[in-house]
């Protein structure tokens, strides 16, 4: 192990050796520190900046391509809402023409059913006017039947009393 008291020896023996140098030495070393120390700070500080750049660049970029995938995605909904607005315009044309032939057909049905009711009618008043034609022409037949008799019986009380 090293001994802090001997390195404590060793370092006044350095600080000794170079109070001797003279002071113009001194100060070049110092102002070659102070470059390699602008130097050593200037580099981190070029490649901090390279790096500011390149960071930057590659969120423009990412920010571009960001947009672009969002005016895709905007135009993607548009299409499938223009596929879904026809798609929705088709089923309601199609809708309303079914409604439109069911309605012709249940009119149809109506008019049908009309037509047979009214011929129905007919044919139950031609019978109700025949029916009643062909009492009326029995009632009758009975009814001179009835007078045939009833003068013939006349006639025939009416001889015995004249006799």
């Amino acid at each position: 192990m090293v001994n802090p008291k001997g390195e404590n020896k060793k370092s006044e023996k350095e600080t000794e050796g170079q109070v001797a140098q003279p002071t113009e030495e001194i100060q070049e070393q110092a102002e070659e520190a102070r470059g390699d120390v602008e130097q050593t700070t200037i580099r981190p500080l070029d490649e901090v900046l390279g790096q500011a750049q390149k960071a930057y660049a590659a969120y423009t970029d990412a920010t571009r391509e960001v947009s672009r995938i969002y005016r895709e995605n905007e135009m993607q909904v548009a299409e499938a809402y223009r596929r879904a607005e026809q798609q929705a315009n088709a089923a309601c044309e199609e809708g309303i023409k079914r409604a439109i032939k069911a309605r012709e057909q249940a009119e149809n049905r109506a008019k049908e059913a009309y037509q047979k009711a009214l011929e129905q009618a007919e044919k139950s008043s031609d019978e109700a006017i025949t029916q009643a034609l062909k009492d009326r022409e029995e009632i009758l037949i009975k009814a001179w039947q009835v007078r045939d008799e009833t003068v013939s019986q006349a006639w025939d009380i009416y001889s015995k009393v004249v006799r």
